[in-house]
């Protein structure tokens, strides 16, 4: 993001949510790299609580490949957005409300902890941007 705030503090804040979007974006990436590239491994299993036998499945696999590459792409717009975007803050904020809003419907119809760990970065992002 590019600095929308001449005074220190509003550059300090500019620093923190651009690190924060990324890694956003960044988790994204590799959230992709589990359901695409690495589906039936350890670390998928570990992280979707899923046991590696049902992750080998025909349609399980596909539907965490088919879902991985929607991540990816997420992931590559809130990049894109942070750093390419004539409107990071437009772009990157949407984008945002739009991770917590999916992370809130997991949390809801699969685990309450996937609010946090999908959505809690992007919330505090977004208070950050809003404090910009």
């Amino acid at each position: 993001m590019r600095p929308a705030a001449t005074n220190r503090l509003g550059f300090v804040m500019s620093i923190v949510t651009t690190t924060l979007a990324t890694l956003v974006g960044l988790e994204f990436l590799y959230i992709m790299y589990l359901e695409t590239f690495a589906t039936a491994s350890e670390s998928t299993s570990r992280v979707f609580s899923i046991p590696v036998g049902e992750l080998e499945g025909k349609t399980v696999s596909t539907l965490f490949k088919n879902q991985g590459v929607y991540n990816g792409l997420i992931g590559l717009a809130i990049l894109w957005g942070t750093f390419l975007s004539g409107s990071p803050r437009e772009v990157v904020g949407m984008l945002l409300v739009l991770v917590v809003l999916v992370a809130i419907y997991g949390g809801m119809t699969s685990s309450r902890s996937i609010i946090w760990k999908q959505g809690g970065l992007a919330m505090v992002a977004l208070v950050t941007l809003a404090l910009l």
